[in-house]
């Protein structure tokens, strides 16, 4: 009786301790956002309405200078996702598989559950074309969470194209659209859609970002009554392109005040290749009427007029998804952890409005690849950091924060001291990349057998070096025969990126540098 006693003794001590060591771990609130650039109230833009987001960057740290690894969807999420560089997912674009690249690639959430967390997920977390189901099942042990008709306000049912609500506009998609086939790459127009904005007087929760916040609100509350510690991710679908959002969102600005690009020019002595002519915006079928497109190089040229439309639709777009934010944060605060509960919040790359002339992403450039990244978590001071971060570093940060080992393979770094300490660094430069296809004529001309170009992009503080390398991955030797082109801008002086700086005699050393620093990182890639 006393052996029994003993153990059914030691037993229940165990379960105890476990189940306390469970609950001690804190719960993680993910929030992804679409296309979201730093254009926030909590990175000085004050023409925005993000209220709800620059209430959570006043308890979390900021991180004002975080960049994205490819800027696309497909890559810079399976990147920040596994905490490995794109050359290492080997996704580069919107087709490729990450599970079919690398079968036994380890996920956040994946990790997550191999640490006592439930994980659970709803709206865009990848790709949908980067992952298994659209979802990479293996990375839930709860099943995802999936808006149906009935979700939506005022028996609207689902938006057409998961876009529209209008009439006139679910119209367009009552008869199935055939796919153009080109021969250029992502960045021609593939497919048809319906116009590039859409305000229309409808409850939050007509469009997918309402219905998950109320899905994301409903299972934080279920969550919350369970003894294990959670991973909630909400990936948001705005401001990604259509801009479409309530008409309330719409009428919180006036189009006259929108802001137009400063320098709306290619950079002086920049490559060709640096540059897209916005074929991710020509998909939409209002933007031809305003652009042109017979002018040599690439250029859209889009009239003012629409220009004010885009930059107040991606405003008002903003301001809606900011609003389902506000609702992930209340749920928090009614529960009484959300000063306990780590909340990540990051866009998944920048958007160019207007810039050099280019809409979207798809560049290396300061509007494309900078993207937000704010922290909050237990026992860190709110505050604003300087400090070079990347995505690769939201993995290890949130492992960091939450006590966990962090998994020695993962190429980024925890940013844990930065948010101890906002004046310190872990890294000198964060790296972006993105491909190009050159044509035919440039192929040859530079004495290529493919046309294949890969640009990668070192940014420190001051600099951004990008050189542009022919069939070429970081994961090979480096060969100095293999650049196409290279670019470098000076961002203490010219913060608009105007003039390609690398051959100037002024910055010779610089250059040099930080050339120096391009082929040792690619060195330190290099598969062994």
């Amino acid at each position: 009786m006393n052996n029994k006693l003993f153990f059914v003794t030691l037993l229940t001590f165990s379960l105890i301790s476990n189940v306390n060591a469970q609950k001690s771990k804190p719960n993680i609130l993910f929030i992804a956002v679409d296309d979201l650039k730093p254009e926030l109230g909590a990175y000085g833009n004050k023409l925005v309405k993000t209220p709800n987001i620059d209430r959570l960057a006043k308890m979390s740290t900021v991180f004002l200078n975080n960049y994205c690894q490819q800027a696309v969807c497909g890559p810079t999420r399976a990147s920040l996702m596994t905490g490995m560089r794109p050359d290492y997912t080997k996704i580069w674009d919107l087709k490729t598989q990450m599970r079919d690249m690398n079968p036994n690639i380890v996920t956040l959430p994946q990790y997550l559950i191999t640490q006592g967390y439930n994980t659970v997920g709803t709206g865009k977390i990848y790709h949908p074309s980067s992952s298994i189901k659209k979802i990479d099942p293996v990375s839930w042990s709860m099943p995802y969470l999936e808006p149906e008709e009935s979700d939506y306000a005022n028996n609207l049912g689902k938006p057409a194209n998961s876009q529209y609500q209008k009439p006139e506009n679910k119209a367009l998609f009552a008869v199935k659209k055939e796919r153009v086939q080109r021969d250029n790459d992502d960045e021609e127009p593939t497919t048809i859609k319906g116009p590039s904005s859409e305000n229309f007087d409808v409850p939050d929760n007509a469009y997918d970002d309402g219905v998950i916040a109320l899905l994301a609100k409903n299972k934080l509350i279920e969550l919350s009554k369970n003894s294990k510690p959670y991973f909630m991710a909400v990936g948001f679908r705005k401001p990604h392109l259509p801009f479409v959002a309530p008409k309330k969102y719409w009428d919180l600005y006036n189009r006259a005040d929108m802001p137009l690009a400063t320098f709306t020019e290619h950079a002086k002595d920049a490559p060709e290749v640096a540059y897209h002519k916005s074929g991710e915006l020509r998909n939409y079928i209002d933007i031809p009427a305003f652009a042109t497109f017979n002018q040599p190089g690439n250029h859209v040229y889009l009239k003012e007029e629409k220009q004010k439309e885009l930059i107040h639709g991606y405003y008002a777009a903003v301001s809606y998804m900011d609003a389902q934010v506000g609702i992930l944060l209340n749920t928090l605060d009614s529960l009484g952890t959300l000063n306990n509960t780590i909340i990540v919040l990051w866009g998944d790359h920048g958007w160019h409005l207007g810039d050099h002339d280019l809409w979207e992403k798809h560049t290396n450039m300061e509007q494309a690849t900078r993207a937000p990244l704010i922290v909050a978590a237990p026992g860190m001071k709110a505050g604003k950091s300087n400090s070079l971060s990347e995505h690769l570093d939201i993995f290890p940060t949130i492992c960091d924060l939450a006590g966990l080992n962090v998994p020695a393979q993962l190429q980024g770094k925890s940013l844990k001291p930065i948010m101890q300490n906002n004046t310190n660094s872990v890294k000198d430069f964060s790296v972006s990349q993105y491909p190009r296809k050159l044509s035919k004529e440039d192929t040859q001309k530079a004495g290529f057998d493919s046309n294949k170009i890969m640009g990668y992009s070192l940014r420190t503080s001051k600099y951004r070096f990008t050189i542009w390398m022919n069939d070429f991955t970081s994961d090979q030797q480096f060969d100095a025969k293999k650049i196409f082109a290279s670019e470098m801008y000076d961002y203490t002086a010219d913060p608009l990126e105007k003039v390609n700086i690398y051959t100037s005699n002024n910055y010779k050393e610089a250059a040099k540098e930080m050339y120096s620093k391009m082929v040792n990182f690619f060195k330190s890639q290099e598969t062994k």
